[in-house]
């Protein structure tokens, strides 16, 4: 955490440098002071949509990690499935979210279903493809090991590959869990009732330029939360598989 201090503080002095110097109106670009102020007042507001954001992403990542956990086991059990499947992926990725989340707010409506789905998208493609190339790069000792022993392809999948890849999935995981939050945000936008994406758009409707910066620091505080919950969880998993 202490290292996040310098760069943080950083930015505000930038940011309260520029403020100061261009002479730049509140609506345009509000100084820190006022940004805080915007939190403290607003600050159950911003929490009850925080809620929902959180929520979404909680949900998101959890069927990320599951379907791209699932995905990358079926794809490295299967080369020919794999060679099929992986420019599939690569295309998905091509598609722009902002593209997509239209779309699925037209098949689920205007509930969290559709925001999960945006943010499962963004989710998906990371876990998948950083778990997948962590199971094919077992290392070949345990392989030949487990090969010595007549395991089965699923035993070996089971005892050795998925163990020995799982600081692949947490990796995974880790950029995930930044990325989240975008497509939630990106899903809000699009249509919700709730949300910090929502309050986004209702305080530039309201030329609320103070409470638009709160809710993007209180969408960075939630990336960088969960950036630093998944790699604290990814040290515990090495350290483990270490001893």
């Amino acid at each position: 955490m202490i290292r996040w201090f310098a760069p943080v503080a950083a930015i505000l002095l930038l940011w309260q440098g520029v403020v100061s110097v261009t002479g730049l109106p509140p609506y345009i670009l509000p100084a820190p002071l006022r940004v805080a102020a915007a939190i403290s007042d607003n600050a159950g507001l911003l929490a009850s949509h925080a809620v929902v954001t959180l929520g979404e992403i909680a949900v998101a990542l959890v069927l990320g990690a599951v379907l791209g956990a699932a995905t990358a086991v079926v794809l490295a059990l299967s080369p020919p499935l794999k060679r099929v499947a992986e420019p599939l992926l690569v295309l998905s990725q091509a598609i722009p979210v902002f593209a997509l989340a239209p779309i699925f707010t037209l098949w689920f409506g205007y509930g969290m279903e559709s925001k999960i789905a945006v943010a499962l998208i963004v989710v998906y493609f990371p876990v998948t493809a950083s778990f997948l190339d962590a199971l094919l790069r077992t290392p070949p000792p345990l392989v030949r090991l487990a090969g010595v022993m007549q395991a089965r392809r699923w035993t070996m999948m089971r005892r050795v590959q998925i163990p020995a890849a799982l600081p692949g999935l947490l990796s995974g995981l880790k950029i995930a869990a930044v990325y989240a939050p975008i497509g939630a945000v990106i899903g809000e936008w699009v249509g919700a009732s709730r949300g910090l994406g929502y309050l986004m758009l209702l305080a530039n409707g309201r030329a609320r330029t103070d409470l638009m910066f709160a809710a993007v620091l209180l969408i960075a505080v939630i990336a960088v939360g969960l950036h630093l919950a998944t790699g604290w969880a990814a040290r515990r998993v090495m350290e483990r598989q270490e001893r």
